[in-house]
């Protein structure tokens, strides 16, 4: 057995499945992994794939050309998912000995949508678990994007620009990049992704954005608030403590309709 070796990252990803398919090594001899494993196994070759921004375009290219527009969104959201947030993640093909993972999930699916004659309906064959487990990774990402664009605060620093800090389990930068570059298109923003240290950076009259790295990020610079922001959150904290009656708070609910993994980054749970 191939193992091919890849950073859990879009690019990465596609770089191996570029790889495992040109190594002519036999698609039932190649797995494709994107974390080092935490145990070797015996009979196992390990490839360490090295990022490749060429080869992981063409992937993309030949998913979005050959999936279409229906299929080709699910399995770029899947492969922004956090494994570890599906439940029964590590689950097993009835047909290997080997946990099924997102990036041999995918290939798998691959070799399956061009091996039909419509490789766009590939999503139609839930019955297979590779397809399967994509589906779930990618309702997953949905579902987390979908709560964000609700709970997402933004707030005014002195230099102008609108920032907000989430720290949600999937990479859901993309998704909310093209939310509110729409919604937002003449405001300075960034959105801080704590969990992996990315920042989403929009500029103002921009028709899109950057995804960089901000791991030196000034946690000073980003907690200098303006103003007016201060004034706000101060107004607005008062108008939510001003609504409550004590005789009817009800944690269990309020936890329903905002998680409490979203609250820290809320200004109303955090005062």
């Amino acid at each position: 057995m191939y193992v091919f070796v890849c950073h859990d990252d879009p690019d990465s990803i596609f770089t191996a499945i570029y790889d495992a398919w040109a190594s002519r090594l036999g698609h039932k001899n190649i797995r494709i992994l994107a974390k080092e494993p935490e145990n070797y196994e015996l009979f196992c070759e390990y490839i360490h794939v090295t990022t490749d921004a060429e080869k992981s375009r063409k992937v993309a290219d030949t998913i979005r050309r050959r999936l279409g527009s229906a299929a080709s969104p699910v399995l770029f959201q899947a492969i922004m998912a956090d494994e570890s947030s599906i439940a029964g993640s590590g689950r097993r093909s009835s047909s290997s000995s080997f946990s099924i993972t997102k990036a041999d999930a995918l290939y798998r699916t691959l070799l399956l949508a061009f091996s039909m004659e419509y490789p766009d309906r590939v999503l139609e064959c839930l019955g297979n678990p590779y397809v399967l487990y994509l589906f779930e990774l990618s309702r997953s990402v949905q579902n987390e994007a979908h709560h964000l664009l609700g709970f997402l605060r933004f707030k005014e620093l002195r230099s102008g620009i609108l920032f907000s800090e989430i720290h949600p389990k999937n990479d859901v930068l993309p998704i909310l990049g093209e939310h509110f570059c729409d919604r937002l298109p003449q405001e300075n923003f960034m959105i801080y992704d704590g969990t992996r240290k990315l920042a989403l950076i929009h500029r103002a009259g921009a028709f899109d954005f950057l995804i960089a790295d901000a791991s030196a990020l000034d946690q000073n610079l980003i907690q200098n608030y303006s103003d007016s922001e201060l004034e706000y959150q101060k107004l607005w904290c008062g108008f939510f403590e001003s609504i409550t009656i004590e005789a009817r708070k009800n944690p269990s609910l309020q936890n329903q309709n905002i998680p409490k993994r979203f609250q820290k980054d809320t200004v109303e749970f955090q005062n």
